[in-house]
């Protein structure tokens, strides 16, 4: 039970919020931290080497003049005044090993204190040009800009230098400020992860119960739709399953009752004629009666086995389509001809129209033999007596099409919804409810479809396939003549 807990989807979320918020603040870090002491340095560096315009001419004019070393110190003292920096003249001798520090010639700080330091940036200001950067001075980083003053042997140089312990101070500051502002967005990512991982696992959880209650068979309970997300797109679609998978189960029960009533009824009208038939000696009038009821009992029994032994077929996609040309007229000719005694002993005049072209269609001859005889079954079936039914033959552009239409009462609008559905029947029809949502299961495996128009006085289903691509007959040529 732990291991599920850490393994829960809400701690994922909220380990994955902190994950992503630890990231962002480290990428800040990391890059925001050097890039801003970078652009310090080198502001100041740039500060520095503007000021050295106004610091470099006047000590070449002093050193022109050759001015005692008190007022060079004065002069020096003032510039970093002025400057607000460090003035500092340096002499650098050069020998074998190439140029190295000599001596301070003045400081502003103090005139002819020691310096300690490498004095890098000196040292390549000496071959003749303009040297910026950073180095230790005094023990002190610093930025420093140094310029050549006119030749001289030994070589002047003018340095202007600044400690750059305001930019470090600088520096810390925005460091603990991004590491505490980082501190504070973890927490609030923890907490905003929890809470917002917790409503999701919640959504789910009521997801993962309606799941477990439509497992054992409960379709009663919808899950509420509380927002237009993912989840509450997931949510209305576990409803809509939820009231298919009632509509089915209660079609599944329609039809176990239906089925059970279907079989019932002609098992115990065979028993009771069977009883009849070995416990009484019947006129030969009464027992062809008696054989003529058993014979349309077990058409009933065949009818219903035929079409549950078509339904796990089709569901099993065992059911082979061998589409090859069939004239649509021809079909309805001979299934016209089978419906013929079954309508006249129902009492229904059965017609039959067919156009003078033929009507010829790209699909399975049997199946569309099995699908016709549904739709004539049904016809008959659910019509009055008398009522007249036409079944017409015809071609309609790229497609062939057979119509089975009949003047009866029309079907209602809401039996009109389901009545392709599987186990559905109208509250007014009997059978199992199998035949039109196998017939048109047949017409969809063969590039086909059924579609069903119906009316006060008219109903018409028509069957809608594909036409046979005829080929050109082969020219006959004429012999020349002599």
């Amino acid at each position: 039970m732990r291991i599920q807990r850490l393994n829960s989807l809400r701690n994922r979320l909220v380990l994955l919020f902190f994950l992503i918020t630890a990231a962002a603040v480290g990428f800040v870090y990391l890059y925001v931290v050097p890039q801003l002491e970078s652009s310090l340095i080198a502001e100041k560096l740039s500060r520095l080497d503007a000021r050295t315009g106004d610091v470099g001419p006047r000590l070449e004019r002093a050193l022109a003049r050759r001015v005692p070393p008190d007022r060079l110190d004065a002069l020096v003292e003032r510039l970093g005044q002025a400057t607000q920096s460090r003035v500092t003249v340096l002499a650098v001798t050069g020998g074998d090993g190439g140029a190295s520090p000599g001596f301070v010639v003045s400081d502003s700080p103090g005139a002819g204190r020691p310096l300690s330091g490498e004095f890098e940036i000196a040292l390549r200001a000496a071959q003749g040009s303009t040297a910026t950067g950073t180095e230790s001075i005094d023990g002190q980083r610093s930025a420093e800009v140094a310029v050549p003053l006119p030749a001289k042997d030994p070589a002047w140089l003018a340095v202007l230098s600044e400690p750059l312990d305001e930019v470090a101070d600088n520096v810390s500051l925005i460091e603990r400020q991004i590491l505490i502002a980082g501190g504070i967005a973890l927490a609030l990512a923890l907490v905003a992860g929890w809470y917002a991982a917790g409503a999701i696992s919640r959504r789910i959880g009521r997801l993962e119960d309606a799941a477990q209650k439509v497992a054992a068979g409960d379709f009663a309970t919808p899950i509420p739709v509380d927002s237009s997300d993912e989840l509450g797109q997931l949510a209305r679609t576990f409803n809509e399953m939820q009231r298919r998978l009632a509509d089915l189960d209660n079609a599944r029960k329609r039809f176990i009752a239906n089925a059970s009533h279907e079989l019932r009824t002609p098992i115990f009208s065979l028993g009771g004629f069977v009883e009849l038939l070995e416990d009484e000696d019947p006129d030969p009038e009464a027992k062809a009666e008696f054989v003529r009821t058993m014979r349309e009992q077990v058409e009933r029994l065949t009818k219903l086995t035929t079409d549950l032994l078509d339904l796990s077929k089709l569901d099993a996609d065992a059911i082979e389509i061998e589409p090859q040309e069939v004239d649509l007229g021809q079909v309805a000719r001979q299934v016209g001809r089978e419906f013929g005694p079954i309508a006249d002993q129902r009492g229904s005049r059965l017609e039959v129209r067919t156009t003078a072209e033929e009507a010829l269609a790209e699909a399975d001859p049997e199946r569309t033999r099995q699908i016709l005889r549904i739709l004539l079954d049904n016809a008959l079936s659910h019509t009055p007596e008398g009522t007249k039914v036409t079944v017409t033959s015809y071609t309609a552009g790229s497609r062939s099409e057979l119509t089975v239409s009949d003047e009866g009462l029309g079907i209602p609008k809401r039996v009109q919804e389901r009545m392709f559905e599987r186990f559905y029947t109208g509250d007014a029809v009997t059978g199992s409810g199998l035949g039109l949502a196998i017939a048109r299961e047949l017409a969809q495996r063969m590039g086909g479809t059924i579609a069903a128009t119906s009316s006060k006085g008219f109903t018409a289903f028509t069957l809608d396939l594909p036409r046979a691509t005829v080929a050109p007959a082969p020219a006959v040529g004429r012999e020349a003549p002599a």
